[in-house]
């Protein structure tokens, strides 16, 4: 019999590409979405999954809905990805936030542990625990978000642990490092930054509006990723583990490598912070700006991950690189904009 999955934000950019893994592997597998999901993304799962997703309303702030689910589903292993995951809007909704990645998080673990105790559990953990803890961060850096996204998935990440400690459920946490694709939703910096340098080369937009260059992370690839959720759930004992590449880029070196993709070379003014500015090498134009409006109110200066226990216990090595993962991406949404 084969195995049955139960995948919490299926539609969301990780949430696909775990469906479409699991089922190569000959997972049946499960999904929820919520009544909100929008009608494109609901149709790209459809299709990706060609059909064989099953998927099932619900909500994580909603314990009714995922009792109902985990009972019909019964469920080998549960990959909770469901997440309010814009670190930026967090600040704008932190209560809700709280809510879904907080307090939605240990419902569905509650739900888990009286319905399918026997289940592996999988928590999308974040580099934005660490927040200001100084860089490599590996399981035993300190902790310390600095927004109400990191604080509220620090609450699920121990609830996690608790209940592993507490009821020995086979849970664990996967602190991803940020890792993004041509999946990635069009309000994220990369893929903002990727689809305006396509734009700007068509001549379909004039300006790319970004916040703080300066900020560093460690940026993966999220087809790579998700196979290491998979490996965590394959292994002998429950346990954390962090997945990253090790590499640092700013958000100055994905502009220039972005428009570089797009075939457009630019240059910065020399000026810094609010004042900076990055124009065409060909005609001048500027082309990027900087908006205060996009700035965190508290920032995250420099998210470096040492993932040496994944290395070693679970055998799991990142593929694609940030110049290929940027070229992927600019690559996708120039196909996406000449089509259109």
């Amino acid at each position: 019999m084969n195995k049955r999955a139960l995948i919490t934000g299926i539609t969301g950019q990780d949430g696909s590409y775990l469906a479409e893994y699991l089922l190569k592997l000959g997972y049946d597998v499960w999904g929820v979405i919520r009544r909100s999901s929008n009608a494109r993304g609901l149709q790209f799962i459809e299709t990706i999954t060609d059909g064989k997703a099953h998927l099932r309303y619900g909500d994580m702030t909603d314990p009714a809905s995922l009792t109902r689910i985990l009972k019909e589903c019964t469920p080998d292993e549960v990959y909770n990805l469901a997440a309010q995951s814009h670190v930026k809007i967090s600040f704008d909704i932190p209560e809700y936030t709280s809510d879904v990645n907080a307090t939605g998080t240990l419902k569905l673990l509650e739900a888990v542990r009286d319905i399918v105790p026997a289940a592996r559990f999988y928590q999308a953990s974040t580099s934005e625990l660490f927040g200001s803890s100084p860089p490599p961060q590996d399981e035993n850096s300190p902790m310390h978000p600095r927004s109400p996204y990191g604080v509220a998935k620090l609450s699920a990440y121990w609830s996690v642990i608790n209940m592993r400690e507490s009821y020995r459920l086979f849970a664990c946490n996967g602190i991803l490092f940020n890792h993004e694709s041509e999946r990635r939703g069009e309000n994220f910096v990369t893929r903002k930054v990727t689809k305006a340098a396509v734009r700007i080369k068509l001549g379909k937009q004039d300006c790319l509006m970004l916040g703080n260059l300066d900020s560093e992370r460690d940026w993966g690839y999220a087809d790579d990723y998700i196979k290491a959720m998979h490996l965590m759930l394959q292994a002998p004992i429950p346990a954390d583990y962090v997945i990253a590449t090790g590499e640092t880029h700013s958000i100055r070196d994905l502009v220039r490598l972005a428009f570089e993709a797009a075939g457009l070379s630019v240059r910065s003014n020399g000026e810094s912070g609010l004042r900076e500015t990055y124009v065409r090498g060909d005609t001048g134009a500027v082309v990027v700006s900087i908006d205060p409006r996009f700035y965190r109110p508290a920032e995250v200066d420099k998210l470096c991950g040492n993932a040496a226990k994944a290395h070693r216990e679970l055998g799991w090595r990142p593929a694609v690189d940030f110049a290929h993962l940027v070229k992927l991406m600019v690559a996708y949404d120039l196909k996406e904009e000449t089509e259109r």
